[in-house]
């Protein structure tokens, strides 16, 4: 991964700044046209960037959409304003998996993740705000973050063995590094639902708040990384 080239930094919207920017944040900005259908957006305010998934309800995602998030949170690398991100999407669930329909499996799936491997190189701390589901892929995205909050309703799932797929997005390797060998090897090979409180209570999600509280917990949660020193969250 740390081979990959990096991508051109992508634009941004950053509350109580555009007016200062001028024709760059014009140009850049991904909110700018409406009438281009951008699957992520990006919102920074008070050093805390928000990375938000566009993809409703269930935030399915393909390479396009990988390769969109990808370069929208490496770019924040680059942004001296930004000291932490916090990763979200629009609507019912987080994010549902890959949406593979249509497609030769082994060709995109190759694709896919070598997008997906790009969010690991971020320097910069990640809170993931997982509301309903975040199933297979979902539960690799959710893992690409440094912490989760989540809300008793929401759902992880590592459903690959129920489908006969390898584990993808690297959730071999994230999962037990998150919740250890044993409960990994248990969520792997079962596909067992995991609830909030249950994901709280082995290390999956890190906070627990009420549903209709996820984002503020979230961005809380992020604000309080972002007030440390910036050279310690580099």
């Amino acid at each position: 991964m740390s081979l990959m080239k990096r991508p051109e930094r992508q634009g941004f919207v950053n509350s109580g700044e555009a007016s200062d920017q001028g024709n760059e944040v014009g140009s850049a900005a991904m909110t700018a046209d409406a009438s281009i259908d951008r699957a992520v957006s990006v919102d920074l305010a008070d050093h805390v960037a928000t990375v938000e998934i566009h993809r409703p309800p269930h935030n399915w995602f393909d390479i396009a959409v990988m390769t969109e998030l990808a370069d929208a949170i490496l770019g924040l690398d680059d942004e001296p304003e930004c000291r932490a991100l916090v990763l979200c999407s629009e609507g019912k669930n987080f994010c549902a998996g890959a949406d593979l329909k249509g497609s030769d499996l082994l060709d995109v799936t190759t694709t896919l993740y070598e997008q997906a491997a790009r969010l690991f190189s971020n320097r910069k701390p990640i809170v993931a705000a997982v509301q309903g589901a975040a199933v297979g892929g979902g539960l690799g995205l959710s893992l690409a973050a440094d912490f989760r909050v989540a809300s008793p309703e929401t759902r992880f799932s590592c459903n690959f063995a129920k489908l006969g797929f390898h584990q993808g997005f690297g959730i071999s390797a994230t999962l037990p590094a998150v919740v250890g060998q044993q409960h990994a090897l248990e969520l792997m090979y079962t596909a067992v639902d995991v609830r909030g409180e249950e994901a709280l209570r082995i290390g999956l999600a890190d906070r627990l708040v009420a549903a209709d509280d996820l984002r503020d917990a979230a961005l809380a949660f992020a604000g309080e990384i972002a007030s440390s020193a910036p050279l310690a969250l580099l």
